[in-house]
């Protein structure tokens, strides 16, 4: 067992450093299959090769067609039409709220983490120097509303970490509501909150908003698609996973042809579009592979029985031990959907079966692994953050306490909470 432990601490220094997971995923691996007593190279081409492309079959048409969906959605217009139209409904005055919900929206309707940054991010620094609002509290706040409730919490989110546990443990985008919309109003409620007190307490020291050294608004045109026809994909996707069950492939293919239909004299673009997010795509499931597959090595060595121990032995509800094993890979790679793909990979059987031979539903075990991913994830080291601080000309230093708080410390305790409500019979 000691040397899973060695192998995560390898995956989780390396991976802090700003390597790549696609070849630092098989050198941790290595670690493992090494110290377990498994022959090197059958591991890598067996065991792991085999578990990266189990993953990649079957979620790569998820990941292209969300990617491709979400670029369609900032290359014709509608992504920043939803937002400008959120931001000027909730006005100037609510600046952190219009930029919450505005990215919240967004991600709620499929748009990927990556593309909510760069449509929301010119209207929060135009709404955010309207309000004379530091610059220090965008990321976080922007971080708010695309990497945490709309992400992991709202049932039928159409996001990746919501649909990765369905596999596991045989249920749909929609498992257990009502916990969910628990953990999600403590999360934005909870976020939000904090972020007024900060502003608050910014203004009482003096830092009030400052240009950016270097203008980096990026250019938007004045002129934006109609709200409601830019709303209509998001809604296509969400209604026909969850209202009509169709299956995430199909429901996304829709929102798709709808972008394309709805813009039809846009035609010219939608091929570089579409190349653009298909080639997005690629990066974004092989990272997430590398690291199921080495959860998959890790799941083959004779000391993955005594770490099943382990956490199946830590006592309560063994959604604890589930919680824990999500957020501390999810943290050690710096991936939500990386670190919840290893989990369920190694152990989601083990808590299957615990959820059919007790009264605590799939549902349950589903929602706890898609919440618990959107802990620990974004550590300093996490790719999504990495992305916002460059776009926003952030540093570290500036704003990364703020983040800390609304989407490590805030999503935390809300798991925390519905596993407690869970364990005295409340939901």
């Amino acid at each position: 067992m000691l040397g899973i432990f060695l192998g995560l601490a390898v995956l989780m220094a390396l991976a802090y450093l700003g390597w790549s997971i696609i070849w630092v995923a098989p050198i941790a691996a290595g670690v493992v299959a090494l110290t377990g007593g498994l022959d090197l190279l059958e591991a890598y081409k067996d065991t792991y090769m085999g578990g990266f492309v189990a993953f990649a079959k079957d979620w790569f048409p998820v990941f292209m067609l969300g990617a491709i969906f979400g670029k369609l959605m900032e290359d014709t217009g509608m992504a920043r039409s939803v937002a400008v139209a959120f931001t000027k409904l909730i006005g100037t005055q609510r600046a952190i709220l219009g930029v919450l919900v505005s990215a919240a929206v967004l991600t709620y309707g499929g748009v990927s983490l990556f593309v909510v940054v760069f449509a929301v991010y010119p209207l929060a620094l135009s709404l955010f120097r309207e309000a004379n609002i530091s610059r220090k509290l965008i990321p976080a706040t922007v971080a708010l509303g695309a990497f945490t409730f709309t992400m992991t919490a709202l049932p039928g989110s159409p996001q990746i970490q919501n649909l990765i546990p369905m596999e596991y443990f045989q249920t749909d985008a929609m498992a257990a509501p009502v916990m969910g919309i628990i953990a999600g109003i403590i999360m934005g409620g909870g976020g939000y909150f904090y972020l007024r007190w900060r502003e608050k307490k910014l203004v009482a020291q003096g830092e009030v908003f400052t240009e950016p050294k270097e203008k980096n608004e990026m250019d938007q045109p004045d002129e934006t698609p109609n709200f409601f026809l830019s709303l209509l994909p998001l809604l296509t996707v969400l209604l026909t996973l969850n209202l009509l069950d169709w299956d995430v492939v199909t429901a996304l293919i829709s929102g798709i042809v709808l972008i394309m239909l709805l813009n039809v004299t846009m035609y010219k673009k939608f091929i570089p579009s579409m190349n653009s997010g298909a080639g997005g795509s690629v990066i974004a499931i092989i990272n997430t592979s590398a690291a199921v597959g080495f959860g998959t090595v890790v799941r083959e060595v004779p000391g993955f029985a005594n770490l099943t121990q382990l956490l199946m032995g830590i006592k309560g509800n063994p959604l604890i031990s589930e919680a824990i094993a999500v957020n501390v890979l999810a943290g050690a790679t710096g991936s939500a959907s990386g670190g919840m793909g290893i989990a369920l990979e190694a152990l989601g059987s083990k808590y299957y079966e615990i959820a059919m031979n007790t009264g605590i539903s799939p549902e349950a075990f589903h929602r706890v692994a898609s919440l618990s991913s959107g802990g620990l994830d974004a550590l300093p080291h996490n790719g999504a953050v990495l992305t916002l601080f460059a776009i926003t000309g952030m540093t570290h230093k500036d704003s990364y306490k703020d983040i800390f708080v609304v989407a490590v410390l805030i999503p935390v305790i809300s798991v925390a909470f519905v596993i407690l409500l869970n364990t005295i019979g409340i939901l």
